[in-house]
């Protein structure tokens, strides 16, 4: 509802803001360097996004916390051997769901978060109440307590089991992997919970698809592995277009894509006017002014420029002076216009006069 408020307050304020003098995007430095290759890359500082990730010490650090030692729980199954001892042996110990096994002649005892050391000592202690120098010997035939939860955008969401200590690439090939959405997506992030009070960001995409195995991170007994809905990259085309607004992009995705998937430029749009608004790190921006009329009319494509999450396309209307467009007031749920004093200023349109 509130993106709707927010839409209509545009629409609303559009006819008055036409006439209004005010800030105007002023083409930075940027369009003084060395001509553009064919390319049209437009790079900046790549923006940082709200949700901090996890840095690859956090993550050591994080997975330090994890116990490499395996503590058995319920559902484990176990085997018991006791030299010449055959009536004591058994092949298939399930541990309870209170976390108990029952041993001949010595009855229940708790196996709960114990090593498996742990457990071999006491049975073997409570065996020489009763016999001569006991050797014990006892494994663990199958792992079911060591597990995580793996939910969100995978394949199988449920609960995984390793065979032994896991990590983060191994719970999610055991949840059959991310989903083919049939388009190319952003599934960037994934959150690991851990505990009541313990909760990391991992940059999902630096791991898969650069191999960053630092992020990696060694996975805990009931942990919980969160892979939020695929983050498209957005864009906003406003101004003269026939829908204004925000859009959903995938990569690779340029200018004039994103104006045509906006339904086109209106008959009042200004093509020699349009402004791309790009944000980096330090909150200010790059404004480029481009010539989509000669772009369209000569065929050339230097400008035309590959868009980056949170861009900005404005197409300014026939016989405005100058550019006044307070995205802040109209859009403030969007938040996406920070702009040092330096990036918006007061500027003088070519061509034009007061």
């Amino acid at each position: 509802m509130k993106f709707l408020h927010n839409i209509l307050l545009m629409v609303l304020l559009f006819p008055l803001l036409q006439g209004c003098p005010g800030l105007s995007p002023k083409p930075t430095a940027f369009g003084e360097l060395t001509p553009l290759p064919t390319t049209a890359s437009f790079e900046t500082s790549p923006l940082k996004k709200t949700k901090a990730f996890a840095a690859a010490d956090v993550i050591r650090q994080f997975s330090k916390s994890n116990n490499r030692i395996y503590l058995l729980g319920p559902g484990d199954v176990l085997s018991l051997k006791v030299w010449r001892r055959p009536e004591l042996d058994d092949e298939t110990m399930v541990v309870s769901p209170d976390g108990t096994i029952a041993i001949a002649r010595i009855g229940l005892i708790s196996v709960n978060k114990k090593s498996l050391r742990e457990v071999t000592e006491e049975v073997a202690t409570k065996l020489a109440r009763l016999y001569e120098s006991p050797e014990v010997h006892i494994a663990v035939n199958e792992y079911n307590n060591n597990k995580a939860f793996v939910l969100g955008r995978v394949v199988k969401p449920g609960v995984v089991r390793f065979p032994g200590n896991g990590t983060l690439l191994e719970a999610l090939a055991l949840a059959g992997g991310l989903p083919y959405q049939g388009k190319e997506t952003f599934l960037t992030r994934c959150a690991i919970i851990r505990g009541n009070d313990l909760v990391i960001w991992i940059d999902l995409k630096d791991l898969l698809q650069n191999g960053n195995m630092a992020l990696n991170c060694a996975i805990q007994n009931n942990d919980v592995i969160f892979i939020p809905a695929a983050e498209e990259a957005m864009v906003y085309v406003m101004g003269e277009v026939a829908k204004p607004g925000a859009i959903q992009i995938r990569p690779g995705i340029n200018l004039i894509d994103a104006i045509m998937r906006a339904g086109g430029f209106t008959n009042h749009a200004n093509l020699d006017k349009v402004y791309l608004i790009r944000r980096n790190q330090q909150q200010d921006g790059t404004v480029r002014q481009i010539n989509l009329a000669r772009m369209i009319e000569n065929a050339q494509f230097a400008e035309n420029f590959v868009l980056q999450d949170e861009d900005i396309v404005y197409l300014s209307p026939k016989g405005m002076h100058k550019f006044r467009y307070l995205m802040e007031e109209i859009m403030p749920a969007f938040q996406i216009l920070y702009f040092s004093n330096s990036a918006l200023t007061d500027y003088q349109v070519l061509g034009t006069s007061e």
